[in-house]
């Protein structure tokens, strides 16, 4: 049972850390979701939208801070 409160915990801080910073990225401003290359369809009763670019995005900068934290 402690192993599943350490991981409870540890999930409690790591999304703590994604909420400040997508508060950062909202008072800063930056265009994630509406980056060019991002697909936004609208329809008559369908919209769908695909944040493409910005996935592309957010994925190599978390796989270079992460190879950063994992370097020995």
């Amino acid at each position: 049972m402690p192993a599943l409160g350490r991981l409870l915990i540890l999930l409690g801080i790591v999304f703590i850390g994604a909420g400040l910073v997508l508060l950062l990225a909202a008072r800063l401003h930056l265009p994630l979701g509406r980056l060019p290359g991002d697909i936004h369809y609208r329809g008559k009763h369908t919209q769908i939208y695909f944040p493409w670019v910005t996935m592309l995005l957010l994925s190599l900068i978390l796989t270079l801070v992460l190879n950063l934290l994992g370097r020995k």
